[in-house]
């Protein structure tokens, strides 16, 4: 039996390279984690890099961004369901 599996991401879409690049560097010297991802088809063909990050640090990389006026397209959730062939 087949069960699904539904996983939830967080994404910071920009409006270009350096800007995802510059808010990088903000979080890796508060080591905040992330991975830099290419921006998933669902959300925008924006500039085609995003942020992933964790739920938790949500309000501080908000606040990041607006100190260092770094320019974002937007913070997004995107939740996926995958099936489970191993259950």
């Amino acid at each position: 039996m087949n069960t699904e599996i539904a996983q939830i991401k967080n994404y910071i879409l920009f409006p270009s390279h350096s800007s995802g690049l510059a808010l990088e560097s903000l979080l890796k010297g508060r080591k905040i984690k992330y991975v830099i991802v290419p921006t998933p088809r669902e959300l925008s063909a924006c500039c085609g890099i995003s942020i992933q990050y964790e739920k938790k640090d949500e309000d501080m990389i908000k606040k990041l961004v607006e100190e260092n006026n770094i320019k974002v397209l937007g913070f997004y959730r995107l939740e996926k369901k995958y099936k489970d062939f191993y259950k």
